[in-house]
């Protein structure tokens, strides 16, 4: 892309003792910073070898995973006018995902999250916005029609930490309820960026019982319930009257699955994780897409089953590289994983 800061033509003025001096009014300084905002720079970041750039975000990762499956899928949400935001909008794109509803902030930047792999390839977060574009999204700002023709609406918990963002998640679900779209959730919980324990807990379970489909991890099962014991009892300690599926996902050891009439686990794949960032994602993406023409697969244990074996296989495939939406597989990479198990 063209870069749109330009060079002044280093036209001064002559002194009277003939050298040359450049005088620099209060209007260029002024003229030169609004050359120089960051919003009008649409240039790529350079790449650090010492620090990878793994574009990603959990909505952005299910979307992307619903593309490269085969499925149709589509992004709501708010980016920084920035380098970073238009790359990830740019990614968006260029894997298949709907982009109407993206908003872009002239006076916030892109959130950026700081990940630390461990040895086993899980992670940790470090994460810079205070603001950032992402929490300033407005209920107005939503493409209302975009939601309404979705099949599936899936969200996270880290839009309700702050205002206005709040209120556009909640009315983005009630329109998409309202349509009747299918409402998925995962909490995604990422302590650092919530003021307490106590709120995020409070938050997150504040819109629960909207849910018909829900997705936990181990972690976020002991911290939503205070019990450190990952079984059935404390599973189900979470079900509400409107939920068709209830899931927690194991890591290595595979997911649990609780339905209204039947319960059960599916074995995991062994693989050498290198990066787990994603995992989950992809798991969530693979069962969307699988479900969204077909709910009936909710009300048939042997079909529901199958559909995650299949997730549990597309989160494997995501361990075995780095980053999020790099690591996402296709159905054909996944079809071929499978049949060499």
């Amino acid at each position: 892309m063209k870069k749109e800061i330009r060079e002044d033509s280093g036209k001064g003025w002559n002194r009277s003792d003939g050298t040359h001096r450049r005088e620099t009014t209060h209007r260029q300084l002024r003229r030169d910073a609004h050359r120089l905002r960051p919003h009008r720079v649409r240039r790529l970041p350079r790449r650090s070898p010492g620090l990878p750039q793994s574009p990603g975000g959990a909505p952005a990762n299910v979307a992307i995973a619903v593309s490269r499956l085969g499925g149709r899928s589509a992004f709501v949400g708010k980016l920084g006018d920035d380098e970073f935001g238009h790359m990830l909008a740019g990614i968006l794109r260029k894997n298949g995902v709907a982009d109407q509803g993206i908003n872009f902030d002239t006076g916030a930047r892109t959130a950026l999250a700081f990940v630390t792999l461990k040895a086993d390839g899980d992670r940790e977060f470090m994460f810079y916005r205070n603001p950032s574009a992402d929490m300033l999204l407005r209920p107005d700002e939503l493409d209302l029609e975009l939601i309404r023709s979705a099949k599936v609406f899936h969200y996270g918990s880290i839009s309700l930490i702050v205002e206005p963002c709040r209120s556009a998640h909640l009315k983005a679900m009630e329109v998409a309820k309202e349509a009747g779209a299918l409402l998925s959730y995962d909490p995604n919980l990422r302590e650092p960026l919530w003021p307490s324990k106590e709120e995020a807990k409070t938050q997150i379970m504040s819109i629960w019982d909207k849910a018909e489909i829900i997705k936990v991890s181990d972690v976020e099962l002991e911290f939503l319930t205070g019990s450190n014991k990952i079984d059935d009892e404390t599973a189900m300690s979470l079900w509400h009257p409107n939920l068709k599926l209830l899931l927690v996902t194991l890591g290595e050891k595979g997911c649990r699955y609780y339905a209204k009439n039947f319960r059960g686990s599916v074995d995991p794949f062994h693989v050498n994780a290198v990066d787990t960032t994603g995992a989950g994602d992809s798991f969530v993406g693979a069962l969307l897409n699988k479900i969204a023409d077909d709910h009936s697969i909710l009300e048939d244990e042997e079909r529901l089953r199958k559909v995650l074996r299949f997730a549990n296989a597309c989160g494997a495939i995501t361990t075995t590289k780095k980053g999020a939406i790099p690591a996402l597989p296709s159905e054909a990479e996944v079809l071929s994983f499978l049949e060499k198990k």
